[in-house]
C-alpha cells in the first residue's frame, strides 16, 4: 500500500490526512497530524518580579556566577532545597509515566486543578493586545544583546534575553465528528519548564526543553466549539553553558486517531544478518486500545522501497480495553538497498506502512521510515558500516541556527549539513541534547552518522539552574523519550547518556548512575551501543567500565601538556590517553567525542605567529584583548584543547581510534571563550554566518583527499607590514606545493610525517601576488592565487538558491563579498552593508560572523566582517512571486538579485 499525504486548509489549520491510492476502496481519514504552528498569542513578563506563581518548582538563589570559567571546570554538588507546597511539580510528573517502566514508581496526580482561575487559561481572557507569533518561535533571538559586566544574561548564554516567564495562547476547533477519537498534543520541544492548560484544566507539562513529548487532551476537549490552549514557559537564567533559546522553538502538532491505534512512537525496526544479498527485518508495533471494549485486531505491514512493495506480513491480536499490546514480526528482504554514508555508500531509505483493521475495517495507518544497514565495532580498527571501515570525520553541533536562533527551520539545518558535507564531514554529535526530529530526518536522507546525546549534566551542577535540578525525577523519562523517538533513524549509531558529567569524579557512585542509564537505554534499544563523553575519568576508574564505547573529550591528545601549564595545579592536566585506555579495554572501540576546541576569528591574522603546531591563546600570542579577536592562522586553542594539526597527528599515531568529532562545526551562540564580553563562540570550523574559516580547508584537505584543492593564508593586504616577516601557510590535499611571490619561487615543500600544512614562516611582505601550485605524486594537483587588492568598489552577491517555496518557512541565504574594481575579494573590508527586500519575501536576519558584533540580528544593516556579510530571506506564506533584494553600501556599486517564491 502506498500513502498519499494531502494538505487541506481548514480553520487555519493544516491537516495531514492519510488516505489510500492504488487500492480498491478509499479509507477516508484515519489519522490526522495537524500543524498548529500559526496564530499563537504570546506575552512575556517584563521581569521575574511581575511573573505569576504557577511555577514548576523552587530553584536555588543565584548569588554569584562566573560563566567565563574554564569549560572543563568540574561540576559541583547540588544545593539542598526545601519543597514548596505551591509548586506544580506533582501535577507535571505524571506526564512522564509512559516512560517509567516500573509502575510502582509512576506518579499519581494529586486532586485539584491548579491555575484554573488564572486569567490566561480562560476562554474569555482578552489576548488581543498580545503579540501574534508563528512557532517555531525563539522569543530572545532579536535581542537586544545585553552588554557589559552587569548584564542579566552574560556571554555564556549569548547575551540575549532568553530568561523569563512567558505565555502562549491559541484557540483550536475540534469537530463534533471527532468525539469518538483520541486527541493528542504532540510537542517537539519547548524551552523550558512548559505547563499546559486546556479549557482551564491543567493537562500536564515537561521541564526539559530538548525532549519531545505528548499530552492526551481527550478528557478536556470541548467537541462543540473552540478549545483554549494556554502554555506557560519558564526559562531560567544560568540554566546552560550555551544559548538555549526560549519558547515554543520546535513544531507543535494536534494528532487525532481512532481509539485503537498505533501507540506514540509505537514501531521499532531493527535489521540483522545484513548483506548485499539479503537482510532480516525485525518489526515491533505497539497498539493502544483506548476504547471501553476489547478489540480483535488484524495488523498488516507492507514495506516499500520507493514505490515498490518489497515485503508484507500480518498478525492477529486481541487487546483488552484500556490496554496495549506489542506485536513482533520478522521478514527477509532479498537484495536490500543498504543505508550508508556517502561518498562510498548510499543512504537508501525504506518505508513501512502499518494498517490496523477491526472486523475488516481500517482504523489506523502508521508510517515508519527506516534504513537497512549493519554496524560492527572493531576495537583495532573502528566502526564498520555494511562491512566497510568508516573513520568518523565528525563535528559537534549545538542546536542554534546562528542568526535565526533556536527556532528550528529545516532549510537552515539542511544548509549547515550541506556545507559540512562539502568539507568531507560524515558524522554529527548532537551536543548535548536530543535534536529536533527533522534534523535526524535530514541526517538519514543525507547519510550522516549520528551520536544522539541526552544529558550534559546529571546530579552535579555545571550552572546553578541546569538539568541537575530535575535529574532525579526525570532522568528515566527523558532517556527513554529520546531513544523511543529516535530509535528507527538509521543515522543514529550510538546513544550518549552524558557529556563531561561531574560524576566522573565520584568513583563508584558516578558509575552506578551510568549503569542505570545504560540499563534504561538498552531496555528501549538493545541493538545500539552506548557511551558517555569523558574529559577527566581515567582507565583505572569505575566510570568508563559501564559504557560500550570509550569516548574522549580532548584526552586523546592530552590536556594542558604545554610547558606553560607546568605550574598550574587547579586545572585538569592529562597525558595522552589512547594507549592506557586501549590497553585497559582491548575489546572496546575508542573514539574522540570532542577534539580540538581550537579558536579563531575568520580573516583576523595576528602577529607574531607561533612556530608550534598548537599553542595556548595569550594576549600578543594568538589573541588580541583590545579587539577581542583570535588569530586566524589556526595555530591556537583553548587551554585544554589542541589545534587540528595536533589532533590529526594523534589520530594517525593511534590508528585504532574510530575517529573524531571536532569541537565545533559552526560557531554557536554563547560560550564565547576566550572573550565573554562577546556573544558567540570562536571554536567553529565555520563562523556563525556559515562562512568557512581557514581551518575549513585543513579539514577538507584531510577528509577529502581526492578533491584537488589548495588554500593560502593570510590575505595579502598588509600595507603596514612592508618589509616585515608575514608567514604564509598552505593547506592542500596534495602532498607538496610551491609558493611564488610576484612570480619568484619561495621554494617547493613536501609534507613530512605528521605534517598537515606547509609553512613559509620567513616570508617578507611586499604587495602583489601570492600563488600556490600544489602537486600530488609529483603531478600538478591544484593552483590558488591571492592578490593585494585595490580599494573596495563593488559588492559581489551570491544566493544559495534562486527558487524557494512560498510556505512562509523556506529560506534563501545571500552571501555578500566586498570586491575591488578587478573583482578581487577585499578580505579586510569593513563597509556597512544594507539589505532592502520587496515582493514575496522578508528579511529574516543578517550576520557577518563576528563574535563581538552586538547589532541585533533582525537589523537590515550589517558591517562587513573580514569583507563578508550575510542576509537571510524568508518566503511569505502563500505569497507566490518575485522577491527582489537590493544590497547597497555607501560609495560602492549596488547589487540587486531576484528570488522566485513558488
Amino acid at each position: 500500500m502506498n500513502t498519499l499525504k494531502k494538505t487541506i486548509s481548514l480553520s487555519l489549520l493544516i491537516f495531514i490526512v492519510i488516505s489510500c491510492k492504488n487500492t480498491e476502496e478509499n479509507i477516508g481519514v484515519l489519522r490526522e497530524r495537524i500543524s498548529i504552528n500559526s496564530n499563537w498569542k504570546f506575552m512575556r513578563y517584563d521581569s521575574a518580579q511581575k511573573a505569576d506563581d504557577l511555577y514548576y518548582d523552587v530553584r536555588p538563589e543565584v548569588k554569584t556566577v562566573n560563566d567565563s570559567k574554564a569549560a572543563d571546570t568540574p561540576a559541583t554538588e547540588a544545593e539542598k532545597l526545601e519543597a514548596s507546597e505551591r509548586a506544580l511539580k506533582p501535577f507535571i510528573l505524571p506526564t512522564g509515566n509512559a516512560f517509567v517502566k516500573n509502575k510502582s514508581k509512576q506518579h499519581k496526580r494529586p486532586e485539584g486543578n491548579p491555575g484554573k482561575d488564572f486569567p490566561f487559561v480562560q476562554h474569555n481572557f482578552d489576548d488581543s493586545y498580545w503579540e501574534t507569533v508563528t512557532v517555531p518561535h525563539d522569543w530572545a533571538i532579536n535581542g537586544p544583546f545585553q552588554e557589559g559586566d552587569n548584564a542579566a544574561v552574560t556571554g555564556g548564554m549569548g547575551r540575549l534575553p532568553s530568561n523569563g516567564v512567558a505565555w502562549y495562547r491559541k484557540k483550536i476547533e475540534i469537530s463534533e465528528t471527532d468525539k469518538n477519537k483520541a486527541i493528542y498534543l504532540d510537542i517537539d520541544g519547548i524551552m523550558s519548564y512548559a505547563i499546559v492548560w486546556l479549557n482551564g484544566n491543567l493537562v500536564g507539562g515537561w521541564p526539559y526543553g530538548y525532549n519531545s513529548w505528548r499530552l492526551d487532551l481527550t478528557p478536556y476537549i470541548n467537541f462543540n466549539g473552540d478549545n483554549q490552549l494556554a502554555i506557560r514557559v519558564d526559562n531560567p537564567n544560568h540554566s546552560a553553558r550555551w544559548y538555549p533559546g526560549a519558547g515554543i522553538y520546535r513544531n507543535i502538532w494536534l494528532t487525532k486517531t481512532n481509539k485503537v491505534h498505533v501507540a506514540h512512537w509505537g514501531t521499532k525496526v531493527s535489521t540483522r544478518n545484513v548483506s548485499k544479498e539479503s537482510a532480516t527485518i525485525d518489526f515491533l508495533v505497539k497498539i493502544d486500545n483506548n476504547s471501553d471494549t476489547n478489540a480483535e485486531v488484524e495488523v498488516i505491514t507492507k514495506i516499500y522501497f520507493s514505490d515498490e512493495k518489497v515485503a508484507e506480513f500480518s498478525n492477529q491480536s486481541n487487546i483488552s480495553n484500556e490496554n496495549s499490546s506489542e506485536i513482533n514480526s520478522s521478514v527477509d528482504i532479498e537484495n536490500p538497498k543498504l543505508w550508508g554514508p556517502p561518498p562510498t555508500q548510499t543512504p537508501n531509505l525504506y518505508k513501512a506502512v502499518t494498517t490496523i483493521k477491526i472486523d475488516g475495517i481500517k482504523v489506523d495507518i502508521y508510517e515508519t521510515t527506516f534504513g537497512i544497514r549493519s554496524l560492527e565495532f572493531n576495537p583495532n580498527q573502528g566502526i564498520l558500516v555494511n562491512g566497510e571501515l568508516i573513520k568518523l570525520k565528525g563535528v559537534n553541533e549545538h542546536h542554534d541556527l546562528g542568526a535565526i536562533g533556536a527556532a528550528f527551520n529545516v532549510r537552515a539545518a539542511e544548509r549547515k549539513l550541506e556545507i559540512l558535507k562539502e568539507m568531507g564531514c560524515n558524522a554529527i554529535r548532537m551536543a548535548h541534547n536530543p535534536p529536533a526530529p527533522e534534523l535526524l530526518d535530514l541526517c538519514d536522507k543525507m547519510g550522516f552518522l549520528v551520536i544522539d546525546e541526552v544529558f550534559d549534566s546529571w546530579e552535579r551542577k555545571k550552572t546553578p539552574h541546569d538539568f541537575h535540578l530535575i535529574f532525579s525525577d526525570w532522568y528515566e523519562a527523558d532517556a527513554r523519550a529520546m531513544v523511543r523517538r529516535d530509535k528507527n533513524h538509521p543515522s543514529v549509531i550510538i546513544w550518549s547518556y552524558g557529556n563531561e558529567v561531574g560524576e566522573q569524579y565520584t568513583d563508584e557512585d558516578g558509575a552506578e548512575i551510568g549503569r542505570r542509564l545504560v540499563e534504561i537505554i538498552k531496555n528501549e534499544d538493545p541493538t545500539r551501543l552506548t557511551t558517555s563523553a569523558m574529559n577527566w575519568a581515567k582507565s583505572d576508574m569505575p566510570f568508563p567500565t559501564v559504557m560500550d564505547v570509550i569516548s574522549f573529550n580532548y584526552q586523546g591528545e592530552g590536556i594542558r601538556q604545554d610547558p606553560i601549564f607546568d605550574k598550574v595545579t587547579d586545572r585538569i592536566k592529562t597525558k595522552p590517553q589512547y594507549e592506557p585506555y586501549h590497553k585497559k579495554f582491548p575489546n572496546k572501540v575508542i573514539m574522540s567525542s570532542e577534539t580540538a576546541s581550537a579558536a579563531s576569528s575568520r580573516g583576523i591574522y595576528l602577529f607574531p605567529v607561533t612556530d608550534k603546531i598548537s599553542a595556548p591563546m595569550l594576549h600578543g600570542n594568538g589573541k588580541d584583548d583590545s579587539i577581542s579577536q583570535v588569530s586566524a592562522y589556526e595555530l591556537y586553542a583553548v587551554d585544554f584543547g589542541s589545534t587540528a594539526d595536533k589532533v590529526f597527528a594523534s589520530l594517525d599515531k593511534y590508528p585504532y581510534s574510530a575517529g573524531e568529532f571536532v569541537w565545533t562545526g559552526f560557531d554557536y551562540l554563547g560560550e564565547p571563550t576566550p572573550y565573554y564580553n562577546c556573544r558567540s563562540s570562536y571554536n567553529g570550523i565555520l563562523d556563525l554566518a556559515g562562512f568557512p574559516k581557514d581551518r575549513y580547508y585543513l579539514y577538507q584537505a584531510r577528509w577529502r583527499p581526492d578533491l584537488p584543492m589548495v588554500h593560502i593564508l593570510p590575505h595579502w593586504n598588509w600595507e603596514n607590514r612592508v618589509g616585515k616577516v608575514t608567514p604564509v601557510h598552505i593547506m592542500t590535499s596534495g602532498d607538496e606545493a610551491e609558493l611564488f611571490l610576484n612570480g619568484k619561487s619561495l621554494g617547493r615543500k613536501k609534507k613530512g610525517k605528521f605534517e598537515y600544512r606547509l609553512r613559509w614562516d620567513d616570508v617578507i611582505y611586499e604587495s602583489g601576488e601570492l600563488k600556490a601550485i600544489a602537486y600530488k605524486n609529483g603531478k600538478f594537483w591544484a593552483e590558488k592565487i591571492v592578490k593585494t587588492t585595490g580599494k573596495p568598489t563593488k559588492l559581489e552577491v551570491i544566493v544559495d538558491r534562486t527558487q524557494i517555496n512560498a510556505d512562509g518557512k523556506d529560506l534563501a541565504y545571500i552571501t555578500v563579498k566586498v570586491i575591488d574594481e578587478e573583482g578581487n575579494f577585499v578580505a579586510n573590508a569593513t563597509n556597512e552593508i544594507e539589505f532592502q527586500v520587496e515582493g514575496a519575501g522578508v528579511l529574516l536576519a543578517t550576520d557577518n560572523g563576528n563574535p563581538c558584533d552586538m547589532t541585533e540580528f533582525n537589523s537590515n544593516k550589517r558591517e562587513a566582517f573580514s569583507g563578508m556579510a550575510l542576509g537571510i530571506i524568508r518566503s511569505i506564506k502563500d505569497n507566490k512571486g518575485t522577491i527582489e533584494v537590493t544590497i547597497s553600501s555607501n560609495g560602492l556599486n549596488n547589487s540587486t538579485i531576484e528570488i522566485e517564491s513558488n
